[in-house]
């Protein structure tokens, strides 16, 4: 069993905005690991962002990101529940913050839950014959497949990704962060990416690179 300290409970109530005593359970349920109990106060309703999941969420940011030379530009639409928190400093770095991680990163969907069955289904069936190529037996290839999966939800869907300022952390740690410090329910709700050429052949650049030397300018 895990020492859990009172730093890893603060690092986990700033993290869900649960409670001290409900905070430090998870911790030791998780056997500190703060990730896990972060997920298991959520599952349980405990933290801030599952209480506040189901309040509408009307107002907010559409925010613009364009980068260097026009190449990439961004545009993406953040709600919160009131127009006071919309015009705060720091929704409007969150919000920044969201448009640049789609410039650097390109996700396709917001959540694992856009991603049409078809297209899911395509890739299982990739991952699939991918195992079975590699000799893998046939009763352990639909295990394999569904833990490969979740990589494809890393690249294609924005709250799966890891946050281009903190790679430890996923865009869904820090929406829920965001909710337990602001106090206000937060959706990401759609957003549209433009790149220069698309489509069209042209070399390969690395924008997580480029975004991030912008970032520390």
């Amino acid at each position: 069993m895990a020492t859990i300290t009172a730093a890893m409970v603060k690092e986990l109530r700033e993290k869900t905005g649960a409670g001290m005593l409900d905070c430090k359970k998870a911790l030791d349920e998780a056997n500190g690991d703060v990730t896990k109990a972060a997920e298991i106060l959520r599952e349980k309703g405990l933290s801030a962002a599952a209480s506040k999941a189901g309040r509408i969420a009307t107002e907010g940011l559409c925010e613009s990101y364009i980068h260097a030379g026009g190449r990439v530009g961004v545009l993406v639409e953040v709600n919160c529940e009131t127009d006071f928190v919309a015009k705060t400093d720091q929704f409007k770095a969150f919000v920044k913050d969201i448009a640049m991680q789609i410039a650097a990163v390109n996700p396709t969907y917001v959540r694992r839950e856009e991603v049409p069955t078809d297209a899911l289904e395509k890739e299982k069936e990739i991952l699939r014959n991918q195992a079975l190529n590699e000799g893998k037996p046939e009763k352990i290839v639909e295990k394999m497949v569904e833990g490969r999966i979740s990589k494809y939800y890393e690249e294609y869907c924005l709250m799966e990704q890891s946050f281009i300022k903190d790679p430890d952390k996923k865009i869904s740690d820090l929406v829920n962060e965001k909710i337990a410090t602001i106090g206000e329910n937060i959706s990401i709700r759609r957003f549209v990416r433009f790149e220069l050429g698309e489509g069209l052949e042209k070399k390969v650049d690395n924008f997580v690179e480029e975004v991030m030397s912008q970032v520390k300018q």
